[in-house]
């Protein structure tokens, strides 16, 4: 196998679905899924060693940066609110999902619990987006709404880790490791930065990496996935990053130029056609019952605050929105043997359809009128776009 040709063809797809991506306004990740699906079942797309080596790289790098963009003085001004809304967001949809998948479609539990999970996730990346193509990314709403997508995030994580981790002397020296460098990493940053930022060597770039691959191996080393810590360390070194925005903008332009491609092109290259049209029932089954527990549990947490009908229901679909964690846990299952094709080819279909169809709505039919966007805006500084 011509391994030069191989990697040609691999980011000749992320090529394409970038352009397509750019010309559409679709985000590019889903692009890049639905490239990896089609690629998958009429190109024979299949990963290799080191394709899967630099997709769970980029899986890593794309949650790190996923919490490095909380913005932690925001979090800390709204974190009643936003964890209420967060934790809803997670545990209801967690909760639906796993009873219906198990009681009733009759599978297994972790099976079940791998698509609770999946199915309760809140795209923080189509979030962003959106609210700032639409300038809201400033106001109370918006800034409500990233840091309750927060906070879904962390429940996944933690419950991705406390449902499949095993409890043995590797998981404590992990445990250990996490609080170590989440204690340490925020107080000598800043310094190293300073000392050695700026140069050609690029060394605070390698700083980062050699952490998220040092804790990602222990994660392994332990049988949980090493996308758990990076999710934690990211959001520790939220303040010192969002200080160097350079610095995110290089770590962010590596992961989108080479990693994540190959993460999302081989979640999509995973998903069999034939075996999810067997499955569209219960595809849009469990679309529907992901939307109405977002909806259910969201909708009545957003009368507390002063916002008009349009900007509640456009806050409950933006919460309702999936993607990144969503086909992380579902190809965390399927590695790990927890979920067979047919679910995951589900799981992934739901999941993707779960960020196209709220964010059409809530931008059709819901986006807050002048007057409800001035009512629940702030004087909040504006945050510089990455």
């Amino acid at each position: 196998m011509n391994t030069w040709l191989v990697a040609s063809v691999w980011l000749g797809l992320a090529l394409v679905a970038g352009i397509i991506s750019i010309r559409t306004g679709i985000s590019v990740a889903m692009v890049e899924i639905l490239v990896g699906v089609l690629a998958g079942n009429f190109l024979h797309l299949q990963p290799n060693e080191w394709v899967n080596f630099l997709a769970g790289l980029g899986a890593i790098v794309l949650t790190f940066l996923a919490g490095a963009e909380v913005d932690t003085a925001v979090l800390k001004k709204n974190w009643k609110a936003s964890l209420a809304i967060g934790m809803v967001s997670f545990s209801i949809p967690f909760l639906f999902v796993f009873a219906y998948c198990h009681y009733v479609a009759g599978w297994e539990i972790p099976a079940a619990l791998i698509a609770g999970i999946a199915l309760s996730d809140t795209s923080i990346a189509i979030v962003y987006t959106v609210l700032l193509e639409t300038r809201n990314s400033n106001s109370e709403l918006g800034q409500i709404i990233l840091a309750g997508c927060f906070f879904t995030g962390l429940g996944i994580v933690f419950t991705l880790g406390l449902a499949f981790a095993h409890f043995n002397y590797a998981m404590i020296g992990l445990i250990l490791a996490v609080i170590i460098t989440s204690f340490l990493l925020p107080r000598i940053t800043p310094t190293f930065q300073q000392a050695f930022g700026g140069k050609t060597s690029q060394a605070e770039v390698r700083y980062v990496l050699f952490f998220l691959l040092l804790l990602g191996g222990l994660a392994s080393k332990a049988g949980s996935e090493a996308v758990l810590p990076a999710y934690i360390l990211g959001l520790c070194l939220a303040e010192s990053l969002q200080q160097r925005r350079d610095l995110l903008l290089r770590l962010r332009a590596a992961a989108f130029a080479f990693l994540t491609p190959f993460y999302f092109l081989k979640a999509g290259a995973c998903v069999s056609l034939p075996l999810m049209g067997k499955a569209l029932p219960l595809i849009g089954l469990l679309l529907a019952l992901k939307m109405i527990a977002k909806l259910s549990g969201v909708w009545p947490l957003t009368r507390q605050f002063d916002w008009g009908a349009r900007s509640r229901m456009y806050a409950t679909l933006l919460m309702s929105t999936g993607l990144t964690f969503g086909t992380i846990a579902a190809f965390f299952g399927l590695d790990r043997h927890l979920i067979g094709p047919q679910q995951y080819s589900i799981l992934v279909t739901v999941v993707i359809l779960s960020g196209i169809i709220p964010t059409l709505i809530a931008q059709a039919f819901f986006y807050p009128k002048t007057k409800e966007k001035e009512a629940v805006s702030e004087a909040i500084p504006a945050k510089e776009e990455i």
